[in-house]
């Protein structure tokens, strides 16, 4: 087998958003979803129709990255607790349950981090990956989550483009599919919006058996080129949000894994979502013809992660 290209390599004449907002940066191109690009943004909203895209998790057989533990939940009480004599009924007769959750955090939908992937010993905006080290002192999730990820949304439904129920392994999207989804949806992405692809992956997960999902496993998705890094970086894409699991073809032809994470979000700042559920969100934009919205996401405020969960909304 030969040996893997080198992602610096490959990035070599990469465009970067390093600088662009200060020094300190943390937000990366977050930063472009200003108070008058969310009213921009509500703008898109004719129905009132209201999507939720966030995949349920916990059912001890969720989508997750080869490697990572399903998620555990525990009741700590519950009704068994009283007739057991374990817990004694609150003054006035009421009596509660309660549960935690053991995850990872990025075992569900989620937005990454933007120090969550690097090369070259530096996290988006030039920051030591040293301080990544026992927690994330810069680039965490945390100041996404402060802000949230509100603004126009646009979906590229690339497995009704392709015809088919759901994307193939390793099925690499180019700058051309993107176009020309684009143009067949007769949508423009339009400069700071926030894009949404679907491949079919995740709503197809509960039907397909888990031995055949994850053999071989590279999953569809974009595919590293100079062009489409550059187009991403021309039209000021904030945010970048798949129902995969690693947002692109996590392998490249070149042999390098995860080159547009190194590409999009450390060095463009822009802020990746995972894991989400697209289907009866296409559908209806499919049904009606449009393919923008209100998009609204806030990650769960966790201190030093790499990732949180997220629920996000779509609002037509």
């Amino acid at each position: 087998m030969s040996e893997a290209a080198n992602v610096r390599d490959l990035l070599a004449n990469s465009p970067t958003n390093w600088g662009r907002w200060g020094s300190d940066d943390e937000l990366g191109a977050v930063n472009l979803l200003t108070p008058e690009a969310v009213k921009a943004a509500v703008g898109t909203v004719r129905s009132g129709k209201v999507f939720t895209l966030g995949s349920e998790f916990g059912t001890g057989n969720d989508p997750i990255w080869p490697g990572r533990a399903q998620t555990q939940r525990y009741n700590t009480q519950d009704r068994s607790s009283y007739t057991a004599g374990k817990k004694i009924t609150n003054p006035g007769g009421t009596e509660y349950a309660d549960d935690y959750v053991a995850m990872f955090l990025q075992g569900a939908t989620h937005y990454d981090a933007l120090g969550h992937v690097w090369y070259d010993d530096q996290i988006y905006n030039g920051y030591p990956a040293d301080t990544t080290t026992l927690g994330m002192a810069k680039d965490a999730v945390l100041p996404i989550a402060r802000h949230g990820v509100v603004g126009r949304g646009v979906l590229l439904d690339m497995a009704r483009h392709f015809e088919v129920d759901y994307l193939a392994k390793a099925t690499a999207i180019g700058l051309p599919d993107v176009l020309a989804c684009l143009e067949r949806q007769q949508v423009e992405i339009g400069t700071g919006s926030i894009l949404l692809l679907r491949t079919g992956e995740i709503g197809s997960f509960a039907s397909r058996d888990p031995q055949e999902f994850y053999a071989d496993f590279i999953e569809p998705g974009i595919n590293f080129s100079p062009e489409l890094v550059q187009w991403f970086a021309d039209n000021d894409v904030v945010s970048f949000a798949t129902d995969t699991i690693g947002n692109e073809r996590t392998v490249h032809e070149s042999g390098a894994a995860f080159v547009m994470h190194a590409a999009l979000m450390r060095n463009l700042g822009i802020a990746f979502a995972e894991i989400l559920s697209l289907d009866a969100l296409a559908a209806d934009c499919a049904e009606d013809g449009q393919y923008d919205f209100l998009y609204a996401a806030g990650p769960i405020k966790i201190a030093n992660a790499t990732g949180a969960p997220v629920n996000p909304l779509a609002i037509k």
